[in-house]
This record gives structure tokens, C-alpha cells and sequence, in this order.
């Protein structure tokens, strides 16, 4: 808490300059491998993040070139932070945790959906073969490439389309990252996983989901339940298939006392 605070105070002075708001132009690249390293110990390790390969991507992966120029002052503080068209990058702990369960392996190709600011496509980059990445909202999908490119990830491809379809082209994948919520994993991405290969994904009603991480064993996935999340929803054709939806009419707090826990299988349980 004590170094969001810092870190919005910082990103306040930071932007107020001649009587006007623009980018900060006192942070050097010595500030940024500074606060990133910190960012990594006390945020990833410190969160308990193991697998060194992820750390490393991490520690190597430019935070501050995936948002926007007036939030760079606060790319590596505990947060998250808006990228444009509603949408935010995620704090920094989901990104390695995600990773590290999907188990990376220098041979894999991956297949993310929801590229967002194409940070999550970035840190994917050194420790698999190739990623490819779709955004549905295209000027995030366009600005992601171009970001991308100029940062030169050569094994990363872009798309703007409905991830719901995934990327049939190049199936199959060894592994899928979704980084947006369906209510139930889209049939297109179950048939584009390879054999043994691994899926994580929030899934759930739109304000209440859970991390499950499958593996593809006979055709069909196994699943595990992780942890709750929130994330934004999947759009498109996943969010026309929803079943359940919210009603704005009669918002209700789930869980609010703590009363419920999960069982393996990532349902609520009475305590």
C-alpha cells in the first residue's frame, strides 16, 4: 500500500510540468531497471513466483513501454493501470503467475487471447518458440503490434478478431493463456489444444470468477481450480452464448463476510 501511494505521488509530480500534463522526462532507464528490480522482488518473488525463467522475463520485460506515456511514472508500483478503450493492464503478480502455470518450455507455441497492451505477449516471448496473440478491440490490437514491433518481438504475431475462434491456422497450440472471462472455455480453443497441452483461464459469472488451469488428456480438458480472480469478460461470441447475466437492477455482494470457501473443484462451499 505504502508504495502504491508513493507511486501515485510520484506519478502526480512526475506529469505536472510547465503549467501543463505530459510524460515525465526526469525517468532514465537507470529509474526504470531500479523500480523494475523492486518491482520483482517485493511484487513477484515476494508474492511467491519460483520459476526462474519467469522471473527473468520479467526483469527483462520494459512495463513502462505497454502503457500509456502520462502512467510510465507508475508502470512498476502494485497496480493496475488504463491502457485506453476501457481497458486496464493487469497489477503485476497475474502476469508471472499466469505464466508460470502454464509451464512455458522453449519449444511451445502459445496462444493468447486478449492482447491488451501485448505486455502479457512480451513477457511470453523469450521463454517460448512463438506467440500468437488476438485483441478484439482494434485500437488496442493495433497499437499492441505496433508497440511490439517496435520493441522488436520477432516470435510474436498479432490479430484483431473474436478470440472465441481462436487462430485455426496455426493450431495446434502446447499452450493457451486467456486473459479475458468466458462464462465456460470456447470449444474453438479445447480442439486448437494439443494433446497434453495446458489452458489457464478466469472463468465465471461476470464479477465472480476463478483461475482454472486444464490439460488436454484423451481429447477432452481435466481440470484445476487455482485461485478467484476478476477479470474483465471475453466479448464477442462468448459474451452472446453467456448464461448467466448480471442484472444492474439488483446488484448483490457475494461472499462479502467470507462466509463461503472453495472445494477443489472451485465451488463455493459453505464454511
Amino acid at each position: 500500500m505504502r508504495q502504491v501511494l508513493i507511486g501515485f505521488i510520484l506519478g502526480i509530480l512526475a506529469s505536472w510540468t510547465d503549467g501543463g500534463l505530459r510524460p515525465a522526462a526526469a525517468q532514465t532507464l537507470a529509474n526504470h531497471a531500479e523500480l523494475r528490480e523492486r518491482m520483482v522482488q517485493d511484487e513477484i518473488i515476494g508474492a511467491g513466483i519460483k520459476n526462474e525463467r519467469v522471473i527473468e522475463a520479467i526483469r527483462k520485460t520494459w512495463r513502462h513501454e505497454f502503457v500509456n506515456p502520462r502512467e510510465r511514472p507508475l508502470a512498476y508500483y502494485d497496480m493496475a493501470l488504463p491502457i485506453g478503450e476501457g481497458q486496464t493492464i493487469s497489477p503485476p503478480f497475474i502476469v508471472p503467475y499466469m505464466t508460470e502455470q502454464l509451464d512455458p518450455q522453449p519449444t511451445d507455441k502459445v496462444l493468447e487471447i486478449g492482447t491488451g497492451s501485448g505486455y502479457q505477449a512480451a513477457v511470453l516471448s523469450p521463454l517460448v518458440k512463438e506467440v500468437y496473440t488476438i485483441e478484439i478491440v482494434d485500437p488496442l490490437g493495433r497499437n499492441a503490434a505496433r508497440t511490439l514491433q517496435r520493441l522488436n518481438y520477432k516470435n510474436v504475431f498479432t490479430r484483431i478478431g473474436d478470440g472465441y475462434k481462436g487462430w485455426p491456422e496455426k493450431a495446434p497450440f502446447d499452450k493457451i493463456i486467456v486473459t479475458c472471462s468466458p462464462e465456460k472455455v470456447p470449444q474453438p480453443l479445447v480442439d486448437q489444444l494439443r494433446e497434453g497441452g495446458r489452458l489457464i483461464v478466469p472463468l465465471g459469472e461476470r464479477y465472480q470468477q476463478m483461475f482454472y488451469l486444464f490439460t488436454k488428456k484423451d481429447g477432452k480438458l481435466e481440470s484445476e481450480a487455482l485461485r478467484p480472480t476478476l477479470f474483465v469478460p471475453m466479448t464477442g461470441t462468448a459474451e452472446k452464448m453467456r448464461e448467466v447475466l448480471p442484472d444492474a437492477t439488483k446488484p448483490h455482494l457475494v461472499n462479502g463476510g467470507f462466509e463461503e470457501s472453495y472445494d477443489e473443484d472451485g465451488r463455493t462451499v459453505p464454511k
